[in-house]
């Protein structure tokens, strides 16, 4: 015995009949009436000419001068800018309020674009742009209502509705658009028009052209659309709000069977595709991500800042931009994963990673992590600036070798440190952190125990202006207040600028400016050159010998002073970093192909963290880990290197500086001034020049002031002791 058909398919099957009935009807009634439709056409065509006459001839010119396509502007939509990771992926969309992604007619699913045709214009390939039997049809009913209350446009009406003129619905808008219509259907080809209309009708949810709608509604591309999916869309047009599929799923389902019932009176699809398409009662709708998800948001928001300040927020939320980047995904995640095996817990500090490649300049990695929280309100790596620590002392040791000292052989002695350059300035006490002393070391012993004492002499017989100077020269961009305690690290900076500075030594004193960008293609597809994104802008800011002479120092701290914990089997050279409180802590450090600095603390403000995992946190111990577990993972597959020897070792000089600054008289607080040049030197082959002379500071108008109060140095670097294994 034969199962009874399910409920509701008899009478889709009477529906499916009387449309059938009623498509062999409307064709036979077609020839016998064209006498009919012709009578209204004339009649309507009538009433139009009677208008214009009213009107008389100097309206007549003056509409004939509007109706010109070459004197009007195209209404810009816009369309969404995209940024892209060094691989290709996509990182997101730059947020806008029209989301809109233009594609070509191939690329637009042949089942939307007959459901287009079937719903909106039946006869859009047989007229020349306007449907004169819908537009007598409309007029006639407009006549007889005293106002507009029917449209019978076309596609290419509509098209050129969007593009050209307003949507108020007035008889004189409504002439202007059948003559542009007209004027459009003659220049550009049917297919063209069509692909005009798709890529700028809006089908709700900020949607504006069928690829946004496809990705918004389904996370599909426009020519992934199936039958069902296609009909959906297309009858979306008339009123978004109305047939919204997300919010109103009854009457998105009732108007989906409408265009189907179209395409099947128009002979686009069978009976059979007709009954399975309405069966189908789910939407089965994805909401797209596509337009709202952003991967790397630390990193995202650096790029969208620098093509604001290029190209203007306007452009560059709705320009149709395509900008291709410098970061490496697989360093990425490399980077969190290391900060994640780190700090676990839901209270742990924050920790940020930037790593910069150190032949180009080129970021490859910027991400944080803060344990508990999610969202993107500040960006830790490139907005945040906190004071550096101990890592700052390597600049005052750049600054003491390029004065020609050698840190072997040049003696301080390690000890409760006092000075009081005058009765009038109070005194400046320094002390190591745990209270025990040296004796007479030299500055490299001090850097290997990141000796307070030391270093407070040291920057006093370099000069605080010198060591401001040779911070900005590496890399340094922040104000820089020149007192003794700079030498400490009591000037804040941010991760990147320290990472910026640390890879200008790594690639041998020559200064790569950090990018993000590589390429931007603008909306016509071509690259903009005028911007200069992706050109190196490198610079040579210390000979190779200074750079080679810190580094070699910087590889011992990793062997054996206070970066032990950043030790990973291949040479390493870096610096751990503790301020005061242990409020931050800092690793920065270096590879021969690669850079990274470690950031670690409480994003909302100076806490100590004297009670992570049980310990207080330093330098050597998690920033000095999430350092090690990253810079493993990333360069894994590189070869192990050494930094080859200089070209231009130093000469080393009598070291005759100061006794404690003797003639150190503070000047006002540096500035970055960005260099003038450009070049993009490169120490290939080539013997790199002697490093620039270094200005020396302005002199006073009147006489110096005395000193100002320095401020508290931060405690000097403990001995690490490693982190609780997780």
């Amino acid at each position: 015995m034969t199962p009874p058909p399910p409920r509701g398919t008899r009478r889709r099957d009477r529906d499916l009949d009387d449309i059938l009935r009623l498509t062999k009807r409307r064709r036979e009634r077609g020839r016998g009436n064209r006498k009919q439709r012709a009578k209204i056409f004339f009649g309507a065509l009538i009433v139009l000419m009677l208008v214009l006459l009213v009107t008389g001839v100097g309206a007549v010119a003056k509409f004939q001068s509007s109706c010109d396509l070459s004197q009007l502007r195209q209404v810009q939509i816009g369309e969404n800018s995209f940024v892209y990771a060094a691989d290709g992926s996509t990182l997101g969309s730059i947020p806008a309020e029209r989301n809109r992604t233009p594609v070509t007619l191939r690329k637009v699913s042949l089942w939307e674009r007959k459901a287009t045709v079937a719903i909106e214009d039946h006869r859009f390939y047989n007229h020349g742009g306007v449907d004169y039997y819908g537009i007598a049809r409309a007029a006639w009913q407009d006549l007889q209502a005293g106002h507009v209350v029917q449209g019978g446009s076309t596609i290419t009406q509509q098209l050129v509705r969007n593009l050209y003129i307003s949507k108020e619905r007035t008889f004189k808008r409504k002439l202007k658009e059948v003559c542009l219509a007209i004027k459009l259907s003659r220049r550009w080809s049917k297919d063209r028009i069509l692909n005009e209309y798709l890529n700028q009708v809006y089908y709700g949810n900020h949607a504006y052209g069928i690829e946004a709608a496809a990705q918004t509604y389904y996370s599909e591309h426009a020519y992934q659309l199936g039958l069902g999916q296609a009909a959906l869309l297309a009858g979306l047009p008339q009123a978004p709000t109305t047939y919204d599929p997300l919010h109103r799923p009854a009457t998105a389902i009732a108007r989906r069977d409408e265009v189907l019932r179209a395409m099947l009176v128009n002979g686009y699809i069978t009976p059979k595709q007709y009954r399975v398409a309405v069966a189908q009662r789910k939407l089965r709708l994805r909401p797209g991500k596509l337009y709202t998800r952003i991967k790397e948001p630390y990193f995202f928001s650096y790029v969208r800042d620098q093509l604001i300040a290029e190209y203007g927020s306007s452009t560059v939320r709705s320009g149709g931009l395509r900008v291709y980047t410098t970061i490496n995904p697989r360093l990425q995640r490399a980077a969190q994963r290391a900060i994640k095996d780190t700090l676990y817990l839901r209270d742990d500090p924050a920790a940020a990673v930037v790593s910069i490649n150190p032949a180009n300049g080129y970021i490859r990695a910027m991400t944080a992590v803060t344990p508990g929280r999610t969202g993107n309100q500040f960006n830790l790596v490139a907005q945040a600036r906190r004071q550096p620590g101990s890592t700052f002392k390597v600049f005052v040791l750049t600054a003491a070798i390029n004065e020609g000292m050698n840190p072997d052989t040049t003696y301080y002695t390690s000890a409760p440190f006092h000075y009081q350059p005058d009765p009038y300035t109070p005194a400046w006490d320094v002390q190591t952190y745990d209270h025990s002393y040296a004796g007479s070391i030299s500055v490299t012993q001090g850097t290997l125990r990141s000796d307070n004492t030391v270093y407070a002499q040291l920057t006093l017989d370099v000069g605080p202006d010198k060591v401001a100077q040779m911070a900005h020269r590496l890399g340094i961009r922040s104000k820089l207040d020149v007192v003794p305690a700079m030498g400490l690290g009591a000037d804040a900076i941010s991760p990147l600028e320290e990472a910026s500075a640390y890879a200008t030594l790594d690639a041998g004193g020559v200064y790569s400016r950090p990018t993000a960008i590589k390429e931007v293609k603008l909306a016509n597809g071509k690259v903009d050159t005028d911007a200069g994104w992706g050109k190196p802008h490198r610079k040579r800011v210390i000979s190779d010998g200074v750079a080679w002479e810190v580094t070699r120092i910087l590889q011992q701290n990793v062997l054996g002073g206070t970066g032990v914990g950043a030790y990973f089997g291949r040479p390493a050279a870096g610096k751990t970093g503790t301020t005061d409180n242990h409020a931050d802590a800092w690793f920065s450090g270096y590879v021969p192909q690669l850079q990274a600095t470690v950031w670690v603390g409480y994003p909302q403000g100076e806490i100590p963290m004297t009670n992570v995992h049980g310990i207080s946190v330093q330098g050597g111990s998690f920033p000095a880990t999430i350092w090690h577990l990253f810079m493993e993972a990333a360069v894994a597959s590189k070869a192990a290197l050494d930094w080859p020897q200089p070209l231009n070792p130093v000469v080393w000089q009598p070291w005759t500086k100061g006794q404690y600054g003797s003639t150190y008289a503070p000047p006002p607080p540096t500035y970055y001034n960005p260099p003038t040049s450009t070049s993009t030197q490169t120490t290939t082959g080539k013997a790199p020049p002697p490093p620039p002379p270094v200005e020396p500071p302005p002199p006073p108008v009147e006489p110096p002031p005395p000193p100002p109060i320095p401020p508290p140095p931060p405690p000097p670097e403990p001995p690490p002791s490693p982190p609780p294994v997780p």
